[in-house]
């Protein structure tokens, strides 16, 4: 193992773990034939927990009609999924979010660039009739498919700054000047990390595979395809800024696994930044 990938590796060891509630979540939702009864009663025991969760669902983004007081209403309305990756992406964003992660990247830039791939990703799915139950998984991938670029930025900072700048100079993808110098990519990282908090395969492969998905033979491919398309998408509007400037092109064959083209992407442009302004709750749930 290479030194960069060791201090990275040590760091991600140390960062705080997902509380035990989260964890519990995870792993109730996990279990073929958990309830809402189930799931409400693992979330009921977290107040900050729980309020968290209510707060975003009576958030503009679901558009409820009436304000839901009642968590295993919520569970019954949204679905247990929903509400799972509801609980893990506030935890995430917890952990991760505070500015002192961010020594290479602008904080605002990073977050309202992988928000908007999450909404971007989700209404994708949702344009192409994807079963309601899993449409939140599409937005949890959105949000989360930079996040191995928060150690690096923590770890590596002086070298990460150089990167971002050599991608920016020589209009390189940021994937292709990282593997260049470290001998490894924010896609590896955000992966190991997905590993470590059991976010589960297919938000990891997401992670992994969004700058190669030709490379995916996996069996969520329409997670992974999508959620390069949106990446691409969200990078060429230069809506927020995760420090890529001249990204890889959505790919051929992510393009035709989704059926949708650039032109309608394009025409989604004014729907998706509306969407990340209700979206952005997730950002602050406190």
């Amino acid at each position: 193992m290479n030194e960069h990938m060791e201090r990275v590796r040590t760091h991600i060891d140390k960062m705080p773990s997902l509380s035990v509630t989260v964890a519990k979540v995870v792993e109730v939702c996990n279990r073929p034939g958990t309830s809402p009864i189930d799931l409400n009663k693992v979330i009921s025991v977290d107040p900050v927990l729980m309020a968290r969760v209510l707060k975003l669902i009576n958030s503009a983004y679901y558009g409820l009609s009436g304000k839901v007081t009642s968590l295993a209403r919520a569970i019954i309305m949204l679905g247990i999924n929903t509400v799972k990756n509801l609980a893990l992406s506030t935890a995430i964003v917890g952990n991760l979010g505070s500015g002192e992660h961010f020594n290479a990247l602008n904080m605002q830039g990073f977050w309202r660039h992988s928000l908007g791939v999450g909404v971007t990703a989700k209404l994708i799915a949702k344009k192409r009739g994807v079963d309601s139950k899993l449409l939140e998984e599409f937005f949890i991938a959105g949000l989360l498919h930079d996040i191995g670029k928060i150690p690096l930025n923590n770890v590596l900072s002086d070298t990460y700054i150089e990167i971002l700048a050599a991608a920016d100079r020589e209009r390189e993808p940021l994937d292709v000047v990282e593997n260049r110098v470290l001998g490894f990519t924010h896609c590896d990282v955000g992966a190991m990390i997905a590993k470590t908090w059991n976010l589960g395969g297919a938000i990891s492969d997401a992670i992994l595979f969004h700058h190669r998905p030709d490379a995916y033979a996996g069996g969520s491919s329409d997670l992974v395809h999508s959620t390069n398309v949106a990446n691409y998408f969200l990078n060429i509007c230069e809506i927020g800024f995760s420090g890529d400037r001249f990204p890889g092109g959505a790919t051929d064959a992510s393009l035709t696994a989704i059926g949708v083209t650039l032109d309608a992407l394009d025409r989604m442009e004014d729907e998706v930044r509306a969407e990340i302004s209700k979206a952005e709750v997730f950002l602050n749930p406190a």
